[in-house]
């Protein structure tokens, strides 16, 4: 049985790829698009169970995709984690207006991580 897929919307190759890390060793199947464009068409095609979306994203931002992505009826529900580096006063409810289910401010242990995603999306 496929596990749960996971999409990260990340223009950082280095983050992908610590994450890519962190996920082998688990039952998610994970895939990945490299801006906030990117982000929202694969979300629209793969269907992913989550969405892990960076908020500072080449073309359009992730608060962008997210509000795009909360539009269409095939990602609505999604659970959408925004996450960022520029942790200002505020952008935790900007995120959740935009229509994040969860906020995860850089740098975060990848213990924190699998931790916030095994909470919204639990392994099979």
């Amino acid at each position: 049985m496929t596990g749960k897929t996971i999409l990260y919307v990340e223009d950082n190759a280095m983050n992908r790829k610590i994450v890519r890390d962190l996920l082998k060793r688990t039952s998610y199947r994970l895939i990945e698009a490299h801006d906030g464009e990117a982000g929202v068409a694969t979300a629209l095609t793969e269907r992913p169970d989550l969405i892990l979306m960076d908020i500072q994203l080449p073309k359009i931002s992730g608060m962008e995709a997210t509000r795009r992505l909360r539009a269409e009826a095939a990602t609505a529900a999604t659970p959408i984690v925004a996450i960022t580096s520029f942790a200002l006063s505020g952008d935790e409810q900007k995120a959740k207006d935009a229509g994040a289910t969860a906020y995860l401010a850089k740098p975060y242990s990848p213990f924190d991580l699998l931790s916030l995603i095994r909470k919204l999306l639990p392994e099979t």
